[in-house]
């Protein structure tokens, strides 16, 4: 089973990823963007850095996930898909041209062209409160006075996904939109795991 994380910021898919790779004993491809040299430069100045960031994050990923290609059981805690979602949103506020915008696409396919797809794509549901809290709580010093971004993040971020699954002709059959509210609670767990062995013995 390959599965793809996807939700917005502080949706928690770093932990999610991590739990569910433990319980399937899975390869684990976590996204390396905490660490890259181009995050705080963004925060800095998104106008200047957007497009570098973003070829910088997609690039990233797809080597990790180029290196699992082969592998039947691997969780993603993120996807090509997840990364365009941002994307699309620098551009409805304004951040990236529509020049460097279509440039981002043209890479990001040629990404995927060269990428086994995912047998599921699990989009994390949150109440924006919690997003807010979960940013708050985990207390990155790049993500401090970030309030216009996220809140333009936010109140965007799923319509956007759709629109992006709907252009890529993404099966609605292998979306999981799965609401969570503390998954750090066992019973929680439980249930989110038996709801994606039912989602993913649907599509076997």
């Amino acid at each position: 089973m390959r599965i793809g994380i996807i939700g917005p910021i502080g949706s928690g898919k770093t932990t999610l990823s991590q739990k569910l790779a433990k319980h399937y004993n899975a390869a684990l491809v976590e996204e390396p963007v905490e660490k890259n040299e181009f995050l705080p430069l963004f925060y800095q100045d998104k106008e200047r850095f957007a497009l570098l960031s973003q070829n910088a994050f997609y690039s990233s990923l797809f080597l990790l996930m180029w290196k699992t290609r082969d592998l039947e059981n691997v969780v993603c805690d993120s996807t090509l898909f997840s990364n365009l979602v941002f994307t699309e949103l620098l551009r409805l506020e304004g951040i990236m041209s529509a020049m460097e915008v279509a440039l981002t696409y043209a890479i990001a396919d040629q990404h995927l062209l060269r990428l086994p797809d995912v047998d599921l794509h699990i989009v994390i549901m949150r109440r924006t409160e919690q997003l807010y809290e979960n940013v708050r709580r985990r207390g990155r010093e790049i993500e401090k006075d970030q309030q216009d971004y996220l809140t333009f993040h936010y109140a965007n971020y799923y319509e956007v996904l759709k629109r992006i699954f709907k252009t890529y002709k993404v099966p609605e059959k292998k979306i999981l939109y799965l609401e969570i509210e503390d998954m750090e609670q066992p019973e929680e767990f439980e249930q989110i795991v038996r709801t994606i062995d039912e989602k993913y013995n649907s599509l076997t």
